[in-house]
This record gives structure tokens, sequence and C-alpha cells, in this order.
């Protein structure tokens, strides 16, 4: 696909950009509104394919679950190996969409590599997570992201009480999920490991109350956010902060994600995924 389509869409999913106005950009580009469908097919999410792990795995205990935050209850999908007596926990950040079936298959895939994982619905303040994704973005521009924060302290406090967690807790998050882990880090001290999948950089100067160690990927071809990668990498070493920056080189922002067939890249998320597994394993033995 057309590198400028993949750009406009990554615009439109984050600036945001009106979807009337996307289309027409979108037309313009593609040569006629004719062509739009298949293209939309290719690049939004289809949530369908969000199923490495099924909801019915006998390997794990899967539940909604709610918890006390800062802006009252707030609700998440929760998964954990069943045969584990105790085990270290995992705080999955959604995207900009809200808590999808993207999120909670992740969720599971954590919880097949041994982690008690909580992904939280960060939308709850406003009803929770709507099935329109352009909805999910407007309502996420709406949350208070110091609030939102707060909320996901809660969350980590639910996990170190949780009776199958070790109460060490750590957190991964992807995209906007993947900001909030880099904002987890400044306000908790008491995280364990953050990874952030081409999230957000935060203020580099609020980076000196970092205590966890950070694994952050970034795409190659994601302009808007690599930006602020050298000023966040120089904060971080003069802070003294562990972290590693890992580059994916030619693949687009949410390289993870594999509902979106145009912007998934395998070999990227596989790699990826093997070293936040190790690096989760690793801080929160």
């Amino acid at each position: 696909m057309d590198q400028r389509i993949i750009d406009l869409y990554d615009e439109y999913t984050h600036a945001p950009l009106p979807r009337r106005v996307f289309l027409e950009r979108l037309a313009g580009l593609a040569g006629s509104a004719a062509a739009i469908p298949a293209i939309l097919a290719a690049i939004e999410p289809n949530y369908a394919r969000a199923a490495i792990v099924g909801e019915d795995d006998t390997r794990l205990a899967a539940e909604k679950v709610s918890f006390q935050g800062a802006t009252g209850d707030v609700s998440g999908y929760l998964a954990r190996p069943k045969l584990a007596d105790k085990a270290p926990a995992v705080v999955v950040i959604h995207e900009n969409r809200g808590l999808n079936a993207y999120v909670e298959d992740v969720t599971r895939r954590l919880a097949t590599e041994g982690f008690v994982a909580l992904a939280p619905d960060l939308l709850s303040p406003l009803g929770g997570t709507p099935q329109d994704a352009d909805k999910a973005r407007d309502m996420i521009g709406q949350l208070d992201a110091d609030k939102t924060v707060n909320n996901l302290v809660a969350a980590m406090s639910y996990l170190m009480a949780y009776r199958y967690s070790s109460a060490k807790v750590g957190a991964v998050g992807f995209c906007w999920g993947g900001g909030m882990v880099n904002r987890l880090a400044i306000k908790a001290p008491d995280l364990k490991a953050g990874v952030a999948f081409y999230g957000p950089t935060p203020d580099p100067a609020q980076v000196t109350t970092v205590k966890s160690p950070l694994l952050l990927h970034y795409a190659g071809l994601d302009q808007r956010l690599n930006a602020g990668i050298p000023a966040y990498d120089e904060a971080l070493k003069k802070a003294g902060v562990e972290h590693q920056i890992y580059m994916y080189d030619g693949v687009n922002h949410a390289f993870h994600n594999d509902t979106s067939a145009e912007r998934y890249n395998k070999d990227a998320a596989d790699l990826a995924w093997k070293r936040t597994v190790e690096f989760l394993k690793a801080k929160l033995a």
C-alpha cells in the first residue's frame, strides 16, 4: 500500500482528523472513491483476526473484573495461568481505541507466558469502551491524563493484592497505551518494569523520578513519534534509568497489531514480543 495512505491513516487516528476529511483525502490519494472500501478493509482493524490465544484456552482462567480507581469503579479483563499458585503480574494498557478484542488477546498471550495480566478499560469513567472505534478515540481525548495514570496505579495495587499474584507488577502498553506506560513509570516507584510499544514520549524533565527499567519499541517509519526519542533517551541516561530502545526499520506505527493487515509486520511483531516476554520475565522474577 502507498505509504502516503498509511501516513494519512495515522494522522486520522491520532490527530485526530475528521473522518469526512480523511475520506476526501484518501479518495485523492487512491484516485477515486471506488477504491476506498478495499483500502479500509486492509488498513482498519478487523478484530475477528484477534484470536492467537482463544477465549476458551484451557490453560487459562480469564474473567471480567472491576476495581476501585481514582475516578470510581474501573472495569477490566484479567487472564492468568490456571496452574500457577503465584505469578508475576502485568498491566496491559490499550491503544486509543480502548479495551477491544486485540487487547484482550494480548492479555491472554501474556497469561500463556506465565503472567497474571490485567487490561483495565481506561474509558470506564466515560461509560466504557464503545463498539465504534471513532467514538472511542474521541472519548480518549476527553480523559484527564493525571486521573488516568492514577487509575493505572490503582490497577497495580489491585494486582499486588490479587491472590494469584507474586505482587511484582510491570506494565506493557501500545500506542496511546505506550505513552501511558511512560507516564506510569514517572508516577509509580513500585513499577518493576515498563514496556512501551511506539508510545508518545513524556516531558524529558519528568523522568528523574523513574525507578523501573524500561524497554521501548519504535517503528522506523513512524516519523510522528520518533522525533521525540533522542531527547527522551538522553534524559533517561542522565537520570541513570536502565532502558533499552529498539528501532524496527521499515515498519509502521502499530506494527504489533495483527488486526490491521497493512500496518502489521509479523517479523517485527514477533521479535518485539520475544524481547518483551524475556524482559518482563527477567525483571519480575
